[in-house]
């Protein structure tokens, strides 16, 4: 026990030093951890705990909890809105990938077809750990790449069921049939569906309502992550992933009130046990071997990179545009953390031999190693070959900044605020999720970013707090009232305008405590008479 002690004491002033040093430099934390679990092993001679599956499942829970706050921002409605980024776009990226991953495995390097078949379904998954974890951060999961790249990530999360089902038959001591495989995780699959949404919703929701009232901040968060461990072990009791099951508790609690204070406070829980995962990676590290095979490690490294960027872009290419496909590619041509778990699963069945399982898993590590360095780079390498300008927000820009005006919607209404705005000479902001709007924007010289103003994260990036007032153009109604409603909950302090169109629109904001509702048709007959009033009257004779 004394040691154990000791391990997380100098794991913890390890990562904290690396990771204050690399800050400095502007490198990923992520780095920090994978380094901290490798100077760990071989400081304390370690390297017979690196397989340990007590430090596996521990370190899986920074995945669990990322899962869940991804969850979190993706409820029912948003994942029905999301089925081609996540059920089309996700089924053909992971489909085409290990196709063509095995056919090279296979043909080329002569791997036998049940390595090939294992190798390729590993490395057509990418790193939702390290790729999510990016686009929280920079606020880029709300911008259209964000958006594809975390549907692919999901739709690879549920993959990994039917493709871990697949190893369990290949393994030697699999006697059931595949039919009866897929029946009985079938069942499973329906029965924890409706233990959680039926069942589990209202427990949920009873259970936040009460720690709430409570007004007990601990056991609020003890509700939380009560919720989170108990649908995470009912997923994997039932043959899934625990993060499959922290994933959809996520989107259940997405639909209720509590939401945004979930995801704040569980936001600690998330990042410490992300860091004990990437600790757990950096322990497999096998220094000489690494050493001993660098050139074939990095040569596999780079052109699974190519391949999987070259495939993805193709098959994206067919419903987004050049420069969405090309990012969305690039941010997930890495290998993923998953693939450790189908190297380890194989290799026990027998179906993998140990050498190449070190050097595949050496390969998935430094895939993970590099990435935060080249995720965080996309956007100017790809505005630079694309000549196609970063519609990205700078949030450091707003740090300082007081008494602005956020213009939400970039439209026809939106247009003539800003020219309004212009002749006041009034500082503003322009905010759209669409890039051709923002585009215009910015050619027109306006300060414009992409962006959803319905995320309470890009309300805090603009620091709408501080602002002069925020006025919101959109036509649609639901997006209008969901940008109103998380205004209002950042700051009640705000001037928040608003244009509506009809009275029925009128009617679904009274509820909200809006500063100025504008009905353009009122409006308009007002300024009509107020001209009629301003004419000279014209006599007959």
């Amino acid at each position: 026990m004394d040691y154990i002690l000791i391990y997380i004491v100098v794991a913890l002033g390890i990562s904290t030093v690396l990771n204050l040093f690399l800050k400095r430099l502007g490198v990923s934390q992520i780095i920090g951890y994978i380094l901290t679990g490798t100077i760990l092993v071989y400081a304390f001679d370690l390297r017979d705990m690196n397989n340990s599956s007590t430090l596996e499942h521990i370190g899986e829970f920074g995945i669990v909890f990322l899962m869940f706050t991804i969850g979190l921002e993706i409820s029912l409605r948003k994942m029905n809105s999301m089925k081609i980024e996540i059920f089309l776009n996700g089924f053909m990226q992971v489909g085409f990938t290990a196709l063509v991953v095995y056919a090279i495995s296979h043909y080329v390097f002569s791997l036998n077809s049940t390595s090939a078949l294992i190798v390729s379904l590993a490395f057509a998954l990418s790193s939702t750990a390290v790729v999510l974890s990016y686009l929280k951060t920079s606020k880029e999961i709300y911008n259209p790449y964000g958006q594809r790249a975390t549907g692919i990530l999901i739709f690879q999360d549920i993959a990994v069921i039917p493709i871990l089902i697949l190893l369990s038959f290949l393994t030697s001591e699999g006697d059931q049939s595949v039919a009866v495989i897929l029946r009985d995780t079938f069942i499973s699959a329906v029965v924890i569906m409706l233990l959680m949404f039926v069942v589990g919703k209202r427990l949920m929701t009873w259970l936040l309502h009460f720690s709430a009232s409570s007004e007990v901040d601990e056991l609020f968060m003890g509700s939380v992550l009560f919720i989170v461990v108990s649908a995470s072990l009912l997923a994997s009791y039932m043959g899934f992933t625990y993060s499959l099951g922290a994933f959809v508790a996520g989107m259940i609690i997405a639909e209720t009130k509590y939401h945004h204070k979930v995801e704040s406070d569980i936001a600690p829980f998330k990042d410490i046990l992300l860091g004990t995962f990437f600790i757990v990676v950096g322990m497999k590290v096998d220094v000489l071997y690494f050493i001993d095979n660098i050139g074939v490690i990095v040569g596999i490294f780079v052109l699974v990179l190519i391949l999987k960027s070259i495939i993805m872009y193709l098959l994206l290419r067919i419903t987004s545009s050049h420069v969405l496909s090309l990012k969305t590619a690039l941010a997930l041509s890495q290998v993923g953390e998953f693939s450790f778990v189908i190297f380890a699963v194989a290799s026990m069945g027998g179906l993998l031999d140990k050498e190449l399982e070190s050097l595949l898993i050496l390969v998935v590590i430094f895939s993970m190693m590099i990435t935060p360095f080249f995720i965080s780079k996309i956007n100017r390498l790809v505005s630079s070959v694309t000549h196609h300008e970063y519609l990205g927000l700078d949030t450091s820009d707003f740090v300082s900044r007081k008494d602005h005006v956020i213009v939400c919607g970039y439209s026809v209404i939106g247009k003539f605020v800003a020219k309004n705005l212009d002749a006041i000479d009034a500082p503003y902001v322009v905010i759209d999720n669409n890039p051709k709007h923002v585009q215009e924007a910015l050619h027109e010289g306006k300060e414009a970013y992409l962006g959803d103003m319905s995320k309470l994260s890009l309300l805090e990036a603009l620091h709408a707090e501080s602002s002069a007032a925020v006025i919101v153009t959109l036509d649609n109604m639901d997006k209008k009232r969901a940008i109103c409603e998380t205004v209002l909950k950042h700051t009640k302090n705000i001037n928040l305008i608003v244009k509506v169109a009809t009275l029925r629109d009128k009617e679904n904001l009274k509820d909200l405590d809006i500063t100025a509702v504008v009905d353009s048709k009122v409006e308009v007959g007002r300024i009509l008479v107020e001209r009629m009033m301003t004419c000279q009257l014209k006599y007959s004779i």
